[in-house]
């Protein structure tokens, strides 16, 4: 059974979450303080953590950002502003998704399912692909690794995602909106400007010295190099 963590203060909204996703054959933990939800989401396994952004103590984007130093797990966040720049930021951090409050709980459920049906296909594909390697740049799918000059580099799920998805790719252009159908799918509520966003933190992080692997182009989109 899926076991599904959900780090929210306001516990209405949290057991409302838990009591949907039940019923659909989920098993479920709350938390209702950012530190306590961390430190379980840290020291146990789950197939998936809802985290509201704003939470006592910690908030959902430290969270998020902390998690991904260690764990690939997939991340909804659950924002009650409208603002684009927290879905953004959210997503930025190394965030799955995203849900705008008030949400229909049977959206949550589909979002849920899509999340952690995405993660498991591209982990249990993954196992059968070779490493790639571009000069100073090696890309491992089986263990979802990549490594500059021999020297592990974290990538969020989606970041991870995208670099491989256009590495296999190589030279050939996508649009923003073909990286953001094949990545988040079109039935997710992100944002295409959140493709750039994804495509400059990998950038920070690959692109060393002379070595550009993403190349952007103009009016069109980005491809890979190599």
């Amino acid at each position: 059974m899926n076991k599904i963590l959900i780090i929210e203060d306001e516990m209405d909204i949290a057991e409302l979450q838990k009591d949907y996703l039940s019923i659909n054959g989920y098993e479920v933990d709350i938390e209702n303080d950012g530190v306590e939800g961390f430190e379980r989401a840290l020291n146990n396994d789950y197939s998936l953590i809802i985290i509201d952004i704003m939470l006592p103590n910690m908030d959902g984007f430290e969270i998020c950002k902390e998690l991904r130093r260690v764990k690939m797990t997939p991340i909804i966040m659950v924002t009650a502003k409208q603002e684009s720049i927290d879905k953004i930021r959210g997503l930025g951090l190394g965030a799955d998704d995203y849900i705008v409050k008030p949400f229909d709980p049977s959206e949550l459920v589909a979002r849920v399912k899509r999340n952690i049906e995405r993660y498991e296909s591209l982990t249990n594909k993954d196992k059968e692909i070779e490493e790639m390697i571009f000069s100073n740049l090696k890309i491992i799918p089986k263990s979802r690794q990549v490594f500059v000059d021999n020297e592990e580099v974290k990538l969020t799920n989606k970041e991870f995602d995208l670099l491989e998805f256009l590495a296999r790719n190589k030279n050939i252009v996508f649009t923003k909106e073909q990286l953001f159908d094949r990545i988040w799918g079109m039935e997710s509520l992100g944002e295409i400007s959140t493709v750039t966003v994804h495509i400059n933190r990998i950038r920070e992080k690959i692109e060393k010295g002379k070595y550009k692997y993403i190349e952007t182009v103009w009016g069109t989109g980005y491809k890979f190099i190599g």
